[in-house]
């Protein structure tokens, strides 16, 4: 699989990385065996990138990732943590001090001493802003603690505020057929400034991969059972901020654009490696058998105008006013 330069910190990261959260919590239960079958399906698939964060099953994901690490000292795979989502959401826990209580805990569950890659995540608006806590993130840098560190963004605007300073190495944000935006400002703006691009929540939680229907249920433990309103965190990051009935609908016109022998899944994955400055996409997998199809979409050749012209024109019809305004 081909990778790219993973923004101003020189590292490189798959095209297709792979998303952890699954393998923590919020998705319905996924067994210790499983989660490592993915991970090893994965890497095998040529996935060199793994997104986790310290809150995914209270670092059980960091945990299992690190199992996982260990056991195949023969692969080179960078691996993204995320941290901030312990505390209350509030500027003044954003300090040097938590950052270090917060990366000690990492680097135990990771096993590791440096840390590849630590984003902020999904803080307070006003954090973006606050040149203390960019200094902060260079003392960690400093301190060895970290190798690079970037942020996990909720809105453009956020995104463009963090593309700014000099230190951060990525954004990470919401892309995919159902969350456009971002081609507007955020993904020029990155490349300017030479900052990677993460692409998250690239399959809207699973609507775009078309197999749900107006009637599917999802676990209780499951946030797309319990933050369908944002009564847990950010609406945005339950299928994307669409309304569900809505976003099942669209999903199901979206199938129908996918060429023969390609998944709805792969043909969203394959939309969003195509956007220039893409550094990786990371859809997350709870099965070894998801993780291979995703991984395939990396190496799947460009989309045709024609089907670029169609996913925009369902997106415009469909789902742009839904979610352009917040986020």
């Amino acid at each position: 699989m081909d990778e790219r330069e993973f923004g101003r910190s020189g590292q490189h990261a798959s095209v297709v990385g792979l998303g952890t959260w699954q393998l923590g919590a919020d998705w319905g239960d996924v067994d210790d065996k499983e989660a490592l079958a993915v991970l090893e399906a994965a890497a095998e698939s040529g996935v060199t990138f793994f997104d986790t964060a310290d809150v995914y099953g209270d670092g059980r994901s960091e945990a299992t990732i690190a199992t996982f690490v260990q056991s195949r000292p023969d692969l080179h795979v960078l691996v993204a943590t995320k941290m901030g989502r312990r505390v209350d959401q509030i500027p003044e826990n954003y300090v040097l001090d938590n950052f270090r209580a917060w990366n000690d805990r990492s680097r135990r569950n990771l096993g590791v001493d440096r840390i590849d890659l630590v984003q902020l995540h999904c803080p307070p608006t006003p954090v973006y802003s606050s040149d203390e806590v960019f200094d902060a993130l260079d003392t960690l840098v400093e301190e060895e603690r970290i190798a690079a560190y970037g942020v996990s963004v909720e809105t453009c605007d956020e995104a463009l505020t963090a593309i700014a300073r000099p230190g951060v190495a990525s954004v990470q944000i919401i892309l995919n057929p159902f969350r456009m935006k971002p081609l507007q400002r955020v993904l020029p703006a990155a490349r300017e400034a030479g900052v990677g691009i993460i692409a998250r929540v690239p399959l809207a939680s699973g609507l775009l991969s078309g197999k749900y229907t107006k009637d599917t249920v999802f676990a209780e433990n499951d946030h797309r059972t319990f933050n369908r309103h944002g009564e847990a965190f950010d609406q945005g990051e339950t299928f994307s901020g669409v309304d569900y009935t809505t976003g099942v609908e669209a999903a199901a016109e979206f199938s129908g654009l996918a060429p023969e022998g390609v998944t709805p899944a792969q043909l969203a994955l394959a939309w969003i490696v195509q956007q220039p400055g893409v550094t990786t996409v990371i859809p997350g997998a709870r099965s070894p058998e998801q993780a291979r199809a995703n991984a395939a979409a990396g190496k799947l050749a460009p989309l045709s105008s024609e089907a670029l012209t169609a996913i925009s024109d369902l997106y415009d019809r469909r789902i742009k006013e839904q979610v352009e305004a917040r986020w």
